[in-house]
């Protein structure tokens, strides 16, 4: 197998990431993998719950970037890896992992997807996806609520003391860095594009393995 083709998506909390990245997986089911950035925030085991609720989850501190730069390495060289899940209901890893191995494709998707330069260098591709605040804090406060088993007064609370304010510090000065910009996150005309891309990739490779 070739070298896997990286595709980094940054933005916001709720911009619209996964809703592109899942929008490029349809197109190719077999051929790309989507790795969450969010699946790699540190252990909190050794901290009450109390202690971990106050974590500042925006922070390039709480995730463990070491490790994602690790793996993406070990699939460029076709090694699988076990990918840690976090539990967002205990704010901590759980005790198992997804074992992942490389396809043609593999894109990392979160919003500091970019802060680490180590990361920025091994995208073919960096997509930044943008929206308005107020549609960004609705879609977290849905996802939040629905999916990770907070109260609205918790989400409210959090984006305001640190969601907001670790966007302006960290996440949107990481837009000047990305190749495309895409607005909401299903954006046909850059779907088009990077699909065309990783078409060509996957040609490229069928030659290449005869």
């Amino acid at each position: 197998m070739s070298t896997p083709m990286l595709i980094g998506i940054a933005g916001g909390t709720g911009s619209g990431k996964s809703t592109f990245a899942q929008g490029l997986k349809r197109l190719f089911p077999d051929e790309i993998t989507i790795i969450s950035y969010d699946n790699y925030y540190k252990p909190q085991d050794h901290l009450s719950m109390e202690e971990r609720v106050k974590t500042n989850y925006d922070c390039p501190d709480a995730l463990d970037t070491d490790l994602l730069v690790k793996h993406l390495r070990q699939m460029q060289d076709g090694e699988e890896v076990e990918i840690p899940n976090y539990d967002f209901c205990v704010h901590t890893r759980r005790g198992d992992f997804t074992i992942t191995k490389p396809t043609p494709v593999i894109i990392v998707d979160g919003i500091l997807t970019f802060h680490d330069e180590r990361l920025r260098e091994m995208f073919d591709i960096k997509i930044f996806a943008d929206a308005d605040a107020d549609e960004r804090i609705l879609r977290r406060l849905r996802r939040d609520v629905t999916e990770r088993g907070r109260d609205i007064d918790g989400v409210i609370k959090q984006y305001v003391d640190t969601v907001k304010i670790m966007h302006g510090i960290y996440v949107e000065p990481t837009k000047k860095y990305a190749d495309i910009l895409i607005n909401g996150g299903m954006n046909k005309t850059a779907l088009d594009v990077v699909a065309a891309r990783i078409a060509r990739k996957i040609k490229e490779d069928k030659k290449q393995n005869g």
